[in-house]
């Protein structure tokens, strides 16, 4: 019989972090462990308010698991079907398909990236994302982070000021940025005003500008945009590619959306199917959720797992970040 454990993971943020829907100046994860005595395996959850993903949901749902059995598991199948009897949020989906195929492939002396069918990862280029501040505090914000060793910048923004943003941070870097709209705009025209007042040369997409619930307005704009689009929060576990494939050029997959590892790879094949490009992302997360996406980055076009580089301190230290590049520990 196999021990499981949960514990709350307080993260302190280097600075606010503030994004198109809410800020915050702390973090509240859950560190997922199950171990036989001998090998142990971790997983990492990062619940998203945007989700319905709250720490006292997922406490609950983790309860009923462990009262359904999941002491008891015995394989990645029997795992499965129980995730499946009692779905759980997402991101304790993750955290915990995550710890049992990390206990399962230490437990059998087998890399995790070949469990899943992947290249070995190596290192990895990350871009960084500046949240949400006033125009004016931006290009200190770049120099006092040294933020020109990324070869890409994300800029958060929202409809309001996301242009001035945007043009600040050109200003103070000659690194081609992303822009994250966290579904700000509401309507198309709006939107098409801000993407014509882009330079094409220096986007190189935005990210979900509107909300995933404008699929009509996303397939208007999507032929005439100068930029392209990709999706982040029309994405979770489940996704429609017929009706995506209208509306955006890309997908960002992450693993706490996807709800695991299996299903993310899952994402990541219709993404190629679909001729889509395909971006890793992730949420604040510590290094271990870093490490775990990691295990797939070889596999996609642009990734964003800087989400433990904004905490103050990481727990875990399994990634290590220099020059703007990822290296595992």
């Amino acid at each position: 019989m196999l021990t499981w454990r949960i514990e709350v993971l307080h993260l302190k943020l280097k600075y606010t972090w503030k994004i198109a829907r809410n800020a915050s100046d702390e973090k509240l994860n859950f560190l997922v462990q199950v171990t036989d005595g001998t090998f142990s395996g971790f997983g990492e959850a990062a619940p998203n308010i945007r989700y319905g993903e709250t720490p006292e949901l997922l406490l609950q749902q983790y309860q009923v698991l462990l009262m359904a059995g999941l002491a008891n598991i015995n394989s990645m199948e029997a795992l499965i079907q129980l995730l499946q009897e009692h779905l759980p949020v997402n991101s304790l989906r993750f955290a915990i398909e995550s710890a049992y195929l990390h206990y399962f492939c230490q437990h059998k002396s087998i890399a995790v990236h070949h469990m899943l069918g992947q290249k070995a990862p190596g290192e990895q280029a990350t871009c960084y994302s500046l949240p949400i501040m006033e125009p004016g505090l931006v290009q200190e914000f770049i120099r006092a982070n040294n933020l020109n060793r990324f070869n890409s910048l994300k800029v958060k923004v929202n409809h309001q000021e996301g242009l001035d943003m945007v043009q600040e941070v050109l200003k103070a870097t000659p690194r081609k940025v992303v822009i994250d709209g966290n579904e700000s705009w509401k309507g198309p025209d709006e939107l098409m005003n801000f993407l014509n007042a882009l330079d094409p040369s220096q986007v190189l997409f935005v990210e979900q500008p509107m909300p995933a619930s404008h699929a009509a307005a996303y397939a208007h704009i999507k032929g005439i945009s100068p930029i392209p689009l990709v999706a982040d929060e029309s994405v979770t576990d489940i996704a429609d590619f017929q009706l995506l494939q209208t509306q955006f050029h890309g997908i960002n997959i992450k693993l706490m959306k996807a709800g695991g590892y299996l299903n993310a790879v899952r994402l990541l094949q219709e993404t190629r199917k679909h001729g889509m490009m395909a971006m890793l992302g992730c949420m604040v997360e510590t290094s271990l959720g870093i490490w775990s996406a990691m295990q797939l980055s070889s596999a996609f076009d642009f990734v964003d797992l800087d989400g433990f580089l904004i905490l103050e301190e990481d727990p875990f230290k399994l990634v290590r970040e220099q020059d703007g590049i990822l290296y595992l520990k």
